[in-house]
């Protein structure tokens, strides 16, 4: 080994990719595309950013009562900015619903968990690690039994008709959902108007029983709810 082999900073690096795969693990397993690889390279590299920073700052910083001219933290500091990036790329927009926020969030934890392994929080990376699993392990069984509401995207084609809009407020309202604004498209040529609308379905009711309201509309031609 060289001079500048030190095994203290080794297990900082073992720990803290040791800590970040954990986490990665977890999201592996239920097939999300940031998994175990990615979390521990991202705690890994964390790690390495913060050992670095905190060697830049020994060895070319002033200690000889001056003003110090290396900020150790100004390193670590744009983990927490560049791993923003990484994490936006794991969040997905499916139509009226957004996947991925639980992996960016797992992402942000294991660079901060490189961080903290980084700096000698053993300890404190370790507390972190284990909540976080707490968290998607456990947490998620308490979340399925919570009452929740459920937005659904309603799509309705029909007839050019002056009435035609007030008619389908009137069928969204019998079925116990408020008014809401609609994106609105007319088809001049062809007669048709549009409309598009995003709303809370009320937990009495399915989608199947709100399209069954609005296929009574008269004039509607086609109707998509997802």
């Amino acid at each position: 080994m060289g001079p500048d082999f030190d095994i203290y900073l080794l297990c900082r690096l073992l720990l803290a990719s040791f800590l970040g795969g954990l986490i990665g693990l977890e999201r592996e397993i239920h097939g999300r595309p940031a998994g175990f690889r990615t979390h521990l390279l991202v705690s890994l590299g964390a790690c390495l950013f913060t050992i670095t920073s905190i060697e830049i700052y020994r060895i070319f910083g002033n200690f000889t009562g001056g003003a110090v001219g290396v900020d150790p933290g100004r390193v670590a500091a744009q983990v927490v900015t560049g791993i923003g990036f990484l994490g936006a790329g794991a969040i997905i927009r499916e139509r009226a619903s957004i996947r991925g926020l639980t992996t960016a969030a797992c992402l942000w934890v294991a660079a901060a968990l490189g961080v903290a392994c980084g700096i000698g929080l053993f300890w404190l990376a370790v507390s972190v690690t284990l909540v976080a699993l707490a968290n998607l392990l456990l947490l998620k069984e308490v979340e399925k039994r919570l009452s929740r509401d459920t937005y659904v995207l309603v799509k309705v084609w029909g007839e050019d008709r002056a009435d035609f809009v007030t008619r389908v407020y009137e069928a969204l309202s019998g079925a116990g959902v408020a008014r809401v604004d609609a994106k609105l498209q007319k088809d001049i040529e062809h007669g048709v108007i549009f409309m598009e609308f995003q709303v809370k379905q009320p937990k009495k009711s399915s989608a199947a029983d709100l399209m069954a309201r609005l296929s009574v509309v008269h004039g509607v031609k086609r109707i998509g709810i997802d």
